[in-house]
């Protein structure tokens, strides 16, 4: 496509960023309008799966993320006394689709998308709050009281997305039921299982272990509360501790070491999967789209492989309307999919009914690696053509 127009994309997070790398790869010039007043390093760790690694390698960027980060040879879940339920091999799983599964801060993953950018792409402080669009152009108005032009614009603004509000008024998030608190510390890994992340599922909440690069840990506690609750919204590490002090070590010791500045808490929302991403000469992309619980490791996945996809649309077709449709065709029965599963992945885990638990710790410890190999055969096994 030889496309000479202005592309805005809303958002600088990861799935905008890796918009903006995949659109200039293409040629096609963006300007990326963030809402903050500077890039700087945030959030814990995450997740990105094999089928994310071969998105960025589609940029060139799959070894610099492999090198900045960890690569997971396998997921176990425990009981709460530390008593295995369910292993997973993700080394196995990444020698049958070919690439690896890898952890990484989340700092330092947009620190490479942004490092990967052209100069001056980014606008800083640019908060969008409303937007008009008509049949030749989108106008931006910002919350400094500015406003852009642009022929189409790419909304990659998160899951309380402007657009998406205005666009899809009945779309909004939605709480899954239970709330969470991450850190990420410092610790001697020859403690540790160097490259295993684990979840323990316990009477008090679910907790998870995930290795990064050096001889950092990213942990997450999720505990079944009220949305928005003023009570755990007070918890801090000493309450975080109370509650999972009797779990398998190392828990109790890597809550304690880890300073209150480091830990973030979230409510675990995401959004009912909606049957629209494209609106005239507006695209909603990543959790804007399609915002997912963290069940499967697949937020980030999905918006880089929006990314690539789109992309790859818009060097397919003679219009940006025509390639705007077709990513759509192309993402949304996919991403629908991983919400709806990713949701009842976090409802199993969360359950504290005494027989789903039973039932639930019983098939668990009974799966087949090729069991788990079928399971996840639609998530790693994707055309990004």
């Amino acid at each position: 496509m030889g496309f000479k127009g202005r592309i805005a994309i809303v958002g600088g997070g990861i799935g905008g960023l890796c918009t903006a790398i995949a659109l200039q790869n293409a040629g096609i010039e963006t300007t990326v309008f963030e809402s903050s007043s500077e890039i700087k390093s945030v959030g814990a760790g995450l997740g990105i799966g094999n089928n994310a690694i071969k998105a960025l390698a589609k940029l060139g960027l799959d070894q610099h993320v492999i090198d900045a980060g960890r690569i997971l040879e396998a997921m176990i879940i425990y009981d709460e006394n530390g008593k295995q339920i369910n292993k997973m091999d993700t080394k196995f799983i990444s020698e049958r689709f070919g690439t690896d599964n890898v952890t990484i801060h989340r700092a330092a993953l947009h620190g490479i998308l942004h490092r990967n950018l052209k100069e001056n792409t980014i606008s800083c402080g640019k908060k969008c709050v409303d937007f008009f669009q008509d049949e030749n152009v989108v106008r931006l108005t910002f919350e400094d009281g500015t406003e852009a032009t642009a022929d189409y614009v790419i909304a990659a603004d998160g899951i309380h997305s402007i657009f998406r509000k205005k666009l899809i008024p009945n779309s909004y998030p939605r709480y899954a039921g239970y709330t969470c608190w991450r850190g990420v510390t410092d610790v001697n890994q020859s403690k540790l299982y160097q490259n295993v992340a684990s979840e323990t599922w316990g009477p008090n909440g679910r907790f998870g272990i995930v290795p990064l690069a050096g001889e950092k840990v990213y942990w997450f506690a999720c505990v079944n509360a009220p949305y928005n609750d003023p009570e755990t919204d007070k918890f801090r590490k000493n309450e975080i501790f109370t509650l999972f002090k009797d779990y398998h070590s190392p828990i109790p010791e890597l809550i304690k070491i880890t300073k209150d500045e480091a830990i973030i808490h979230n409510d675990i929302i995401d959004i009912a999967p909606i049957k629209q991403f494209t609106f005239g000469r507006v695209l909603l992309i990543g959790d804007a789209a399609h915002a997912t619980t963290p069940n499967m490791g697949q937020g980030a996945g999905q918006a880089i492989e929006d990314a690539i996809i789109l992309a790859a649309c818009m060097n397919k077709f003679a219009s940006i309307e025509d390639a705007f449709k077709h990513f759509e065709k192309l993402r949304v029965k996919r991403t629908a999919k991983i919400i709806k599963m990713s949701r009842r992945i976090g409802q199993v885990a969360q359950s504290r009914n005494r027989i789903i638990i039973k039932i639930r710790d019983y098939l668990l410890r009974r799966e087949s690696s090729a069991s788990q190999l079928k399971r996840l055969k639609f998530l790693y096994d994707i055309k990004l053509d």
